[in-house]
C-alpha cells in the first residue's frame, strides 16, 4: 500500500542562504492521524508550503499517495486538502458559495457540487447559514467553514494547520470531534500542525518533531510518552486533608489547595493506590488531571538537547 506521504532528503534554501530545511525524511501511513510539531521557523510551514506546492524545493523527493511532485502535480493537488490557520475566504461572500467556488477548481461536476456542498454543510451545522456571509459568522462557524471548504473534494489527505488557534476551548473541542470523525469516518489521513500539545496529544496516533529544519524525533504517541520516568497529576477531593493523611508510604503527596492534591509517580507505581490509601483517610477523590501536558514536557526537552548539539 503506497504512503499517504513520503518525504525523502528534502532540502530548502532560500536566496539569502537561509536553510529552513536539512535533509528532511518523514513518512506518513494511510489512514494516519499525524502530528507535525515544532518550535516557531523550525520548517513546518516550508514543508506544508512544498507540499501544496506554493514553495520550491531545492532538492529531495515528496510523493503522496504514490503521486511524485515533480511529476504528477495534478493528482498531488487533488489528493490533498489544506485547512490553513487564517480565514482565507471572502468575507463578504455566503458560505455556500464559498464551497461551491471551491468545488469548481477540482472540476466536480454540477451535481456533484451540490450533493457535496449540502453533505458538508449540514456535516458541520452550517446548513442554515449557507446563504449568510461568512463576515457574520461566529469564529466557530468560521473554522468549520474552513474545514467544510478544504473536504469539498474529499481529498484523502488533510492538512490541518493550526485549526484551532485564537479559539475558546469549548470551539477547540468541538473542532476536535469533527476532525476525529473525518480520520475514523473516511479514513482521511490527516497530519496536523499545532502549538497546543494537548490537542497533539489528544487527537494524534504518530507524531515528528522538527527542529532547526531537521527532524529530530519520529514515532508513535504511545511510546513517545512512555519515556516519562514520572508524572504529576493534580487530584480534586472532598474531606480534611492533613499532613498525616498525605504520608503515604513510596508516594510524594503535595497539598496545592483546600481541596487539591498533587501527586508524582513514576511508572511503575499504580495511582490507585493513592484513591484507595486517601479515602481510607477520609478523602474521597472526585476528579483527576494531568497537572502539565506530557506531551509538552518531552517536546521541550528534545528541543533542549538538539539546541546543544
Amino acid at each position: 500500500m503506497e504512503k499517504a506521504l513520503s518525504i525523502n532528503n528534502l532540502h530548502k534554501t532560500y536566496q539569502d542562504g537561509f536553510v529552513a530545511l536539512d535533509g528532511v525524511n518523514l513518512v506518513v501511513e494511510q489512514g494516519d492521524f499525524f502530528a507535525l510539531l515544532g518550535p516557531n521557523g523550525a520548517g513546518k510551514s516550508t514543508i506544508i508550503g512544498i507540499i501544496t506546492s506554493l514553495i520550491n524545493k531545492t532538492s529531495g523527493s515528496v510523493k503522496v499517495f504514490g503521486f511524485d511532485l515533480d511529476h504528477d502535480l495534478q493528482n498531488v493537488q487533488r489528493s490533498i486538502g489544506v485547512v490553513p490557520q487564517d480565514f482565507n475566504f471572502n468575507r463578504y461572500e455566503n458560505v455556500k458559495d464559498i464551497i461551491y467556488n471551491q468545488a469548481g477548481f477540482y472540476g466536480l461536476s454540477r451535481k456533484n457540487i451540490k450533493d457535496r456542498v449540502e453533505y458538508y454543510l449540514k456535516k458541520f451545522d452550517l446548513w442554515d447559514k449557507r446563504n449568510v456571509a461568512a463576515n457574520y459568522l461566529s469564529g466557530g462557524m468560521k473554522r468549520r467553514l474552513m474545514i467544510a471548504r478544504g473536504m469539498i473534494h474529499d481529498p484523502k489527505l488533510l492538512i490541518l494547520d493550526e485549526p484551532t488557534a485564537g479559539v475558546d476551548l469549548e470551539i477547540r473541542r468541538a473542532t476536535w470531534d469533527f476532525i476525529r470523525e473525518i480520520n475514523a469516518e473516511k479514513r482521511t489521513t490527516i497530519i496536523l500542525t499545532t502549538h497546543y500539545l494537548e490537542e497533539a496529544e489528544e487527537l494524534c496516533k504518530n507524531i515528528a518533531i522538527i527542529d532547526n529544519g531537521k527532524i529530530i524525533e519520529q514515532a508513535d504517541m504511545k511510546s513517545l510518552l512512555g519515556r516519562l520516568d514520572k508524572e504529576s497529576v493534580v487530584l480534586d477531593v472532598e474531606g480534611e486533608i492533613t499532613p498525616q493523611s498525605l504520608s503515604i508510604d513510596h508516594y510524594i503527596l503535595k497539598q496545592r489547595g483546600s481541596k487539591t492534591i498533587e501527586v508524582t509517580i513514576d511508572k511503575s507505581q499504580s495511582i490507585t493506590k493513592v484513591f484507595v490509601e486517601l479515602e481510607k483517610r477520609g478523602i474521597t477523590v472526585k476528579s483527576m488531571r494531568n497537572k502539565e501536558n506530557r506531551l509538552e514536557t518531552l517536546f521541550l526537552d528534545l528541543i533542549k538537547k538538539d539546541d546543544l548539539t
